[in-house]
């Protein structure tokens, strides 16, 4: 196929030469009825290309192809065999693939580190979690990717799973080794997915982590507005192998899928992918080489932080890293993370990828250069200095690794749709949690619906939010009260 070609954009740039009209949604005519002070925002370009996928930007048969062609470009360009694109992101993706996979009385092994995506997936469809407990750093109180061991040892204990499901790399940039745990799945002629919504770039540089479709898993869905040049939602899922029927996850992702896609997130997937098809290796390596540029300028220049890197490898930790995540433990100045990212936020209006009670996660891609990295790094000047008159932070409760794996004692499905009450929150422990308790970022579950509270997780939690964690997910944010089964 010919990669110079962009079809969605290029058929994007013939509608806007047509002059064509819609007597069709979208109502705004493509920016004739906004109110002008909408307009002063947000301009008259967006609206323009907001138009409908089929019966405008294409027929209404889509006779002219270009969603498809653009979706086999990319599926070329990453050497899977079949892409899909979609406008609800990788949240939709992973639970088309989940359902496809193992949909009606299935069960799936399930990394514990999953994303509340995940979960909700577990919710819709009814599918059984057999957990796989990830590997976990008990000094810096860090989940790792499970180890092939692990997920070896699962399918031992659950071979009548339909499949297996494992996040890599992880929201901090941590890595699974997925060639092995491929080939574990294939042995018994299972299939492996992938949540690599934080892996859109790998496919593109050698130094990155292996890139999951050449470490032969059959599914792996990806976030384009990451890590690429995509708009917020848009994420591609991509197929190999005979395991996994195109078929049914298609139609899975038809259930699911919105039927008035957005065509700018669309075409901004297609361009992205040309672009990192002619200029990715380059574009890559030169992030990479200012990432690591980044990472020594602040550890050598900033007191008190530890950038982690190799400490994340190892035998008991994860097989690789992307070293585009730039992690950094802020423990030894006497602040939190929490105290970090709101510091940075109102007086350098700087933003982090990702705060928690001693960590603080810039996200380098490759559109940052020398100017923003130096922006970065005189941010965290300025945060350092200040951070010697900041009060002390609030002591989160940590719980050990075994007081984090909770019991499983019902379905989530049944769980989340079943009878409920709510309860004080210093009555929840000894009770059937009937809501997910989601510290956010990253978004991983610390409760997950059917899961038995425990005393220390409540602690965890609740002593978290007064120091500043956001548990966005729960009915009550302030974890006053918990949603239980009744």
């Amino acid at each position: 196929m010919d990669q110079s070609e962009a079809p969605l954009l290029d058929a994007l740039h013939d509608h806007h030469l047509s002059h064509r009209y819609g007597f069709t949604p979208p109502g705004h005519r493509q920016g004739r009825g906004v109110d002008e002070r909408v307009l002063r925002v947000l301009g008259r370009d967006p609206f323009r290309s907001d138009v409908l996928a089929n019966g405008g930007l294409d027929d209404r048969r889509s006779r002219g192809g270009y969603l498809k062609r653009a979706e086999d470009l990319m599926a070329e360009a990453v050497g899977a065999e079949v892409a899909w694109f979609s406008t609800c992101g990788s949240s939709l993706s992973v639970k088309a693939a989940m359902m496809a996979v193992a949909g009606g009385d299935g069960s799936l092994l399930l990394s514990r580190d999953s994303h509340k995506s995940v979960v909700a997936g577990l919710i819709f469809s009814g599918v059984v979690p057999r957990w796989i407990t990830p590997r976990w750093d008990a000094e810096r109180h860090l989940s790792h990717p499970p180890s092939p061991e692990q997920v070896e040892e699962a399918w031992q204990r659950y071979p009548d799973a339909a499949g297996a499901l494992v996040v890599s790399p992880s929201p901090y940039g941590t890595c699974a080794d997925l060639e092995r745990i491929a080939e574990i799945c294939h042995a018994r002629g299972k299939p492996l997915i992938v949540d690599e919504a934080w892996g859109a770039h790998l496919p593109f540089h050698d130094d990155l982590p292996t890139w999951a479709m050449n470490a032969g898993a059959d599914v792996c869905v990806v976030s384009v507005h990451k890590m690429g040049a995509g708009f917020e939602q848009g994420s591609v899922f991509h197929l190999q192998g005979d395991l996994v029927d195109q078929d049914r996850l298609s139609a899975c992702a038809d259930l699911l899928m919105t039927t008035s896609p957005n065509v700018l997130v669309y075409t901004a997937i297609d361009g992205w992918r040309r672009q990192m098809v002619q200029h990715g290796h380059e574009l890559m390596g030169a992030a990479l080489e200012l990432a690591d540029r980044t990472r020594r300028d602040i550890e050598q220049q900033i007191d008190g932080i530890e950038v982690l890197d190799d400490e994340l490898l190892g035998v008991q930790a994860s097989h690789d890293l992307d070293r585009l995540q730039i992690m950094m433990d802020v423990s030894a100045t006497g602040t939190s993370g929490y105290q970090a990212g709101d510091w940075l936020r109102e007086y350098c209006q700087v933003d982090m990828g990702m705060t928690d009670h001693r960590r603080i996660l810039a996200t380098m891609s490759f559109a940052d250069g020398a100017d923003t990295a130096g922006r970065l790094l005189h941010a965290l000047s300025l945060w350092r200095k200040a951070a010697a008159d900041f009060e002390r932070p609030p002591r989160v409760e940590l719980p050990t690794p075994a007081e984090l794996e909770l019991e499983t004692v019902a379905s989530p499905r049944d769980a989340f749709f079943g009878p409920v009450e709510k309860v004080p929150a210093e009555q929840a422990a000894g009770r059937i949690s009937a809501e997910q308790l989601t510290p956010y970022p990253p978004g991983i579950p610390a409760v997950v619906p059917g899961e038995l509270i425990n005393e220390a997780v409540l602690d965890y939690l609740r002593t978290g939010v007064e120091a500043g964690m956001n548990v966005p997910d729960a009915a009550d944010p302030r974890l006053r009260t918990v949603r239980v089964t009744a």
